[in-house]
C-alpha cells in the first residue's frame, strides 16, 4: 500500500518528465535485471501453459499501464487515483467468477457506494454527468481502472502458478523489450542515457517504490484471497492523493472532497468484507 501511493506519486512526476513509455521502459528494465537472479534456474521450469498464462498477463498489464501512466499525466493525481479504486470491485468479481471466492450482498452494497464516491470526485460541477465536467484524465482512468482489475486478477492467478519474483520479472521483460522497441522506432533510444543522468533519483525512487509494490502484491495473494488482497493495498489511493494535494498545489470542490473520503473508506471496508 505504502509503496503503491508512493509510487504513483513518482509515476506522475515521471510521466511528466519522460513521457508514458520512457517512464515504463525504466521502471520494467530494472525489476528485469534485478529479479533476474531470483528466477533463472525456473525458467526452464516453465510448461507452455505457464508461458501462455505469464504471456497473456503481460499484454494485459502493458496496456494497462500505460493508460494508467498517460491519465496520471494530464490529470490531478488526487482525482485519478480515487478513480483506481474500481480496481477492487473488478478484481473481487473476476475471483468470483473463476475461482470461487465469494461476492456478498454487502459487497455489492459497497461497489455501489464506490460508484457514487468515483462520480462526486471525477465531476468538477455536481448535477447531471457531462463530458465537460469531466476533470481531465477521467476517461483515460476508467479504462485503466478496468485493465488494472482484471492485471491484478490475473497477477494473482499467475503468482500462485508460477511464483510472485517469476510473475513480476516476465511481465517487467515483456514490458520492457516493448518500450524499448517502440523508444527505438521513435528514434529516442539516444534520450533514455541523458534522462537517466539527468533524472537518475527519481528513476531510481519510482522504480524501486513500483517494483516494490508488484512484488509484496502478489506475494500476498499466496496467503489471502486475491480480493482482499487487492482491497487491503487499494488505501495507498489516499496516500497518493494527499501527496498530489500537498505538494502538488492541487485544489479540489468541497463535493470532489467528499468523494474522495466516500470512494476511500468504500475501498478499505470492501477489503475486509471479502471472504
Amino acid at each position: 500500500m505504502v509503496s503503491w501511493g508512493v509510487g504513483d506519486f513518482l509515476i506522475q512526476r515521471s510521466a511528466r518528465k519522460l513521457g508514458d513509455w520512457e517512464a515504463l521502459f525504466f521502471i520494467t528494465a530494472f525489476a528485469a535485471l534485478v529479479l533476474l537472479p531470483f528466477v533463472l534456474q525456473d525458467l526452464t521450469l516453465l510448461s507452455a501453459q505457464n508461458l501462455l498464462i505469464l504471456t497473456g498477463t503481460s499484454v494485459v498489464i502493458l496496456a494497462a499501464a500505460l493508460l494508467d501512466f498517460d491519465a496520471l499525466r494530464v490529470g490531478k493525481i488526487s482525482v485519478i487515483e480515487p478513480i483506481y479504486a474500481l480496481e477492487v470491485p473488478v478484481t473481487i468479481v473476476l475471483a468470483a467468477l473463476f475461482l470461487g471466492e465469494v461476492l456478498t450482498l454487502e459487497q455489492l452494497v459497497l461497489i455501489v457506494v464506490l460508484l457514487a464516491g468515483i462520480f462526486l470526485v471525477s465531476n468538477k460541477h455536481l448535477g447531471r454527468m457531462h463530458m465537460r465536467t469531466l476533470e481531465r484524465g477521467v476517461l483515460i482512468a476508467f479504462l485503466a481502472t478496468m485493465g488494472m482489475g482484471l492485471s491484478n486478477f490475473l497477477f494473482g492467478f499467475s503468482a500462485r502458478e508460477t511464483s510472485p519474483l517469476m510473475i513480476n520479472w516476465f511481465t517487467s521483460t515483456f514490458m520492457a523489450l516493448c518500450t524499448l522497441a517502440f523508444l527505438v522506432y521513435k528514434g529516442r533510444a539516444a534520450a533514455i542515457v541523458t534522462d537517466l543522468y539527468r533524472n537518475g533519483r527519481l528513476i531510481l525512487g519510482v522504480c524501486i517504490a513500483d517494483n516494490t509494490a508488484w512484488v509484496a502484491y502478489s506475494t500476498s495473494t499466496l496467503y489471502m484471497p486475491i480480493g482482499l488482497a487487492t482491497g487491503l493495498s487499494e488505501s495507498y489511493i489516499a496516500l497518493a492523493a494527499i501527496l498530489g494535494l500537498l505538494y502538488n498545489g492541487e485544489r479540489l470542490r468541497m463535493h470532489q472532497k467528499l468523494g474522495l473520503v466516500v470512494s476511500v473508506c468504500a475501498a478499505i471496508v470492501l477489503a475486509f468484507i471479502a471472504e
